[in-house]
């Protein structure tokens, strides 16, 4: 049986997070396998800036951080951007998945360009700046954007027939236009629209949500965690300096 912590990027009530559990279904998972999906305590409302990208981090990480403690085999973070992976593999040796760099690398395995679906323009500068950094450009056909203000919380409930239809407009440019092999959307939060476009485009889509899943299953199936030598751990680990952070922030939020 293995227990897997998806850590959702924002600090979401209940039906908030039963949307971002919902992208299970999207895939067929190993019976033993268990799920448990849970919101930070803070941070950023929105996901434009580098405040937001700082806040993001810090709250994914703490939310983290006694994974292992608390029985967990590995952990799965909802968010494109790999916010706080590298600090929480700093911190376990169960491994630490996040979809961003992972859903580039294997679109690489079913083609040889691929194009990134954004929600809007404000969230095309954190593609401009990750995919470089991870090496990627050369590989990367174009980053476009449907341009629908994204909701973190209510995801697309309701905006399936004014929005997928535009989705569908940007990946075709993308294949069409910028030569895509293969189209990853930008975002855990398109997921509801996943299937609809993967019936209409001629190239394959990735959910990277979903994606995450497969890959720790098969992380643990083949015992592979992270490399120590390029996530080492910490001199002084600052657990519970981390943890008053936040509980600070959760306050300040509350107000």
């Amino acid at each position: 049986m293995a227990k897997i912590l998806v850590i959702v990027p924002f600090a979401l009530d209940q039906a908030g997070v039963q949307r971002r559990r919902d992208q299970l279904r999207a895939v067929e998972l190993e019976p033993g396998s268990e799920f448990h999906f849970q919101p930070v305590k803070a941070g950023p409302t929105s996901f434009m800036s580098p405040h937001d990208w700082s806040l993001m981090d810090l709250a994914i990480f703490e939310a983290g951080i006694n994974a292992q403690e608390d029985g967990f085999d590995a952990v799965c973070i909802d968010t494109m951007s790999d916010s706080g992976m590298a600090a929480l593999r700093s911190m376990l040796d169960i491994p630490v998945v996040s979809p961003g760099r992972a859903s580039m690398l294997f679109a690489l395995t079913l083609g040889s360009k691929f194009s990134v679906l954004a929600q809007w323009k404000p969230s095309i500068v954190r593609y401009k700046k990750a995919i470089p950094e991870w090496g990627l450009s050369n590989q990367c056909a174009s980053v476009r954007s449907f341009d629908v203000e994204p909701a973190f919380d209510t995801l697309m409930d309701g905006k399936e027939d004014s929005v997928f239809p535009k989705m569908l407009d940007i990946c075709m440019q993308c294949v069409e236009q910028d030569g895509a092999d293969v189209v990853i959307l930008g975002s855990t939060t398109m997921h509801q629209a996943a299937a609809w476009l993967a019936e209409r485009l001629p190239v394959p889509l990735i959910n990277p949500g979903p994606l995450t899943y497969k890959l720790v299953e098969t992380m643990l199936a083949l015992k592979l965690t992270h490399s120590r030598a390029c996530y080492p751990k910490p001199l002084v680990p600052k657990v519970e300096m981390i943890h008053a952070m936040l509980d600070a922030a959760a306050r300040v939020d509350a107000k």
